[in-house]
């Protein structure tokens, strides 16, 4: 159907290719705002083909990136201002917005959910999954605080994603191990150090229009296990026990609820210990891992434009899954990429929704240490969860190459 192009004007902040492109299909003008270091420029030249204007600037240049806000928003008589993409830069951007009157959400609502130590306070607070958990400053304070706290903890920063920097601690060596971590990927703190909670992990997607909480749906992971705990994998639907999926929802829309949180799209990453569910983080953006093509796959719903035509006041209500989806992310040996073959064969199988391998010979692939160093993926659908499994592997075993071990030291 085609939109009349008179549903509002959006300035945002940091928006993927894909999303401006959904916005215009809802019906609204956008301009955009970007980083140039965060992107290529033939990517920049996308957005700027969705957008009225592609305005560019420093995002750590906080002053600079308010002042051009500003000046956008009053000069085009913008509606919204909304960031959607790395919640790193989200505080300056809801700050001004919010100053202008114009965004949807508080930069409190967003702070509580983006801030894991925040979060755990306003959780422990409200007496909502509840977790013993500790605030390191610094770098320095994180060695005496688990000596005081105990092991075995997990200790990361607390603005960071995409296991960036995450660790479980159970001995000294593993603290040595993920101190120089943290030293080598640039944190500087402050630090958040919890109980280890397990069980199996989930993450929740949910859409807030008005303030009333939609949970789209729940996504099961799979993880390398400590004490990194990058995500290898995805399934949705969750195949899950009613009683477990109530529980989850209920504990997701409560968080939701004491941020005040009032619009937009949320990632929670939720642990179903066996005293019940426990958030693990939250994120006031989009899912990562093409969670979103994921719950699309499953069920015909799609979550990104659907952002949109909720900020436009059209019922954004989701379908129930019809099918499952599932991704496995690859993680070969690192070193120097000799020779690849399979991807061909995998484009072409229907089940394969999207395949993602962005090396050829003579690349080197890097260590896998969190989602950002992965090397690639497939994703896919299937009638059950057993049959998605057996696709995902069968995909890894496709997907045939060869590598030259390089020293150490060129693999960072």
């Amino acid at each position: 159907m085609t939109r009349p192009r008179s549903t509002g004007r959006l300035l945002m902040v940091m928006p993927y290719e894909q999303l401006v492109r959904k916005a215009v299909e809802a019906g609204f003008q956008v301009w955009s705002i970007w980083d140039p270091a965060l992107r290529k420029a033939d990517y920049l030249d996308m957005v700027a083909a969705h957008s009225e204007e592609l305005a560019l600037v420093d995002f750590q240049d906080e002053a600079a990136l308010r002042s051009l806000i500003t000046r956008m928003a009053r000069e085009h008589s913008v509606q919204h201002v909304l960031h959607l993409g790395s919640e790193a830069t989200m505080a300056p951007v809801l700050a001004e917005a919010e100053a202008l009157g114009l965004s949807p959400n508080s930069a409190q609502s967003v702070r509580l959910l983006n801030d894991k130590n925040a979060m755990r306070g306003l959780l422990n607070a409200s007496g909502v999954s509840v977790v013993r958990a500790r605030q390191a400053a610094s770098l320095a304070e994180v060695e005496p605080l688990l000596t005081e706290f105990g092991l075995p903890a997990v200790v990361k920063p607390t603005n960071s994603a995409g296991s960036r920097g995450v660790a479980l601690v159970r001995t000294p060596d593993d603290l040595a191990e993920w101190t120089a971590r943290v030293k080598s990927g640039g944190f500087e703190g402050p630090f958040i150090v919890e109980d280890f909670l397990e069980g199996p992990e989930f993450s929740v997607e949910t859409l807030t229009a008005h303030g009333t909480h939609q949970i789209v749906g729940i996504t099961a992971k799979q993880t390398s296990g400590p004490p990194g705990f990058v995500e290898t994998g995805h399934i949705h639907p969750a195949p899950l026990d009613p009683a477990d999926a109530d529980a989850i929802r209920d504990t997701v829309t409560a968080l939701l609820d004491l941020a005040g949180y009032t619009f937009g799209p949320a990632h929670t990453e939720v642990i179903l210990t066996p005293a019940g569910p426990r958030i693990v983080e939250s994120q006031a953006r989009l899912g990562g891992d093409r969670i979103p093509l994921l719950v699309q796959v499953a069920t015909g719903y799609d979550l990104e434009a659907a952002v949109f035509r909720a900020l436009a006041g059209e019922d954004v209500t989701a379908p129930a899954p019809h099918r499952y989806a599932s991704i496995g992310f690859f993680r070969l040996p690192a070193g120097r990429l000799e020779s690849v073959e399979g991807l061909d064969e995998l484009r072409a199988l229907d089940h394969v929704h999207a395949l993602h391998f962005p090396y050829g010979p003579g690349d080197v692939l890097p260590l896998t240490t969190d989602s950002g160093s992965r090397h690639g993926y497939a994703l896919v659908d299937a009638p059950t969860p057993a049959e998605a499994a057996g696709r995902i592997a069968a995909a890894h075993t496709a997907l045939r190459t060869t590598t030259t071990p390089t020293p150490k030291e060129a693999l960072r």
